[in-house]
């Protein structure tokens, strides 16, 4: 049953992903990847609340198979944030390719960071 809640999130996250970066891109006229930016972002901020809500006893284990393999897993994307990075440094926009590596590391890790402080603050 395990692989069910896993399907079933993947299949909102994956169409999500997409609807997200579609949207973000007509927003912003750039080479930036800001929809790739913006799905990777919020998947660490969601997966680290919903670690922290299974860690305090707030969420169960399905929960996090549901929306954290699931949902953050088709919603997140480092294949696309490598290839964006690659595309970026190809085209001669080097400087932009490290500011989307280490801007995208750091702002990722610090939303999951974030998150889990969030679920420590509600159900700690």
């Amino acid at each position: 049953m395990n692989w069910l809640l896993v399907v079933v999130g993947g299949a909102v996250g994956a169409p999500l992903r997409y609807l997200t970066d579609l949207g973000v891109s007509k927003r912003h006229d750039s080479v930036f990847p800001w929809g790739t930016f913006t799905v990777n972002v919020a998947g660490c901020l969601v997966l680290g609340v919903l670690t922290g809500a299974v860690t305090y006893g707030a969420a169960p284990h399905s929960v996090q198979l549901l929306l954290g393999t699931g949902l953050c897993g088709a919603l997140t994307t480092y294949s696309t944030f490598s290839y964006e990075t690659m595309r970026l440094a190809g085209s001669g926009a080097r400087l932009l390719a490290a500011a989307n590596v280490v801007v995208s590391v750091v702002t990722g890790v610090g939303a999951a960071f974030a998150g889990a402080a969030a679920a420590r603050l509600l159900w700690g």
